[in-house]
């Protein structure tokens, strides 16, 4: 039996009945495990060793960068505080500016999700708006109160630009999409594509122009019962087969017989 490709994803540093805890909610390893990927969920760290990491990455066939209720710091992209932004992770902050890089020097599959979404947007040199119900012209797009499903359910439209990684994984020009977060590109990235916007022109989806392999992250939650939205369940299906891709590659390198000297 062919293994699972492994697709690592990045925990959050929380402090979990009085002592620090590295952790991953299940809605991201279960939408994984769901399509036929094997989740390793990876520690992180505030002093991230290159090379240890470089090590550790190219033995996976796929990275996801998942949402947080943490915010990327502000000093990442040259802002002070605001005084709505009240969660932090400087540990998960260090260890997914380094990732992305290696990542895309390894041509690893990527996927970003909210938090990993803004995390993309910031290792490119972009920056965020830390309070998105404050900014002219945007609407508020905190999830409403009520149970999750009613935080999850499908809460505005998407326009899908043509050509894109997005448009070639979903044939509609338009979805509708949760929306559970605070903050949002305020400045794209340089070397990033945006994919999709909502109708107040917020950005909602972006990939890397450059990447040799799938490197698509989005704002909203499509890990998120999955088969029950035709978008989400085309995204992890895409980079699903991006990580299957990979993990085919890799094996057939493997097992490339050596030639005689």
């Amino acid at each position: 039996m062919t293994s699972r490709p492994l697709v690592g994803v990045i925990a959050c540093r929380r402090t979990i009945e009085g002592h620090p805890a590295h952790m991953v909610t299940d809605k991201y390893v279960s939408a994984l495990r769901e399509f036929g990927l094997e989740p390793l969920v990876i520690p992180v760290w505030e002093d991230v060793m290159a090379d240890s990491a470089r090590a550790l990455l190219a033995r996976l066939d796929g990275l996801l960068l998942t949402g947080s209720y943490s915010n990327v710091h502000p000093a990442r992209y040259g802002e002070a505080i605001a005084p709505e932004n009240t969660y932090e992770d400087t540990a998960r902050d260090a260890s997914a500016m380094a990732w992305v890089p290696l990542a895309l020097e390894l041509q690893l599959p990527l996927l970003g999700i909210c938090r990993g979404f803004q995390e993309l947007n910031v290792a490119f040199g972009g920056s965020l708006h830390q309070a998105v119900q404050n900014v002219p012209g945007l609407r508020d797009h905190r999830e409403p109160e009520g149970d999750l499903d009613v935080q999850f359910a499908p809460s505005h439209g998407i326009s899908i630009l043509p050509g894109g990684r997005l448009a070639e994984l979903y044939a509609a020009p338009e979805a509708r999409v949760n929306s559970v977060h605070q903050q949002g590109i305020a400045r794209l990235g340089e070397g990033l594509r945006v994919e999709a916007v909502a109708p107040d022109g917020l950005v909602e989806a972006i990939s890397i122009i450059a990447a040799g392999a799938f490197a698509l992250a989005v704002q909203w939650h499509p890990e998120w019962k999955p088969r029950q939205h035709p978008l989400y369940q085309a995204i992890l299906e895409g980079f699903a087969a991006a990580c299957r891709d990979r993990s085919r590659q890799a094996s057939s390198v493997q097992e490339t017989p050596r030639q005689p000297s």
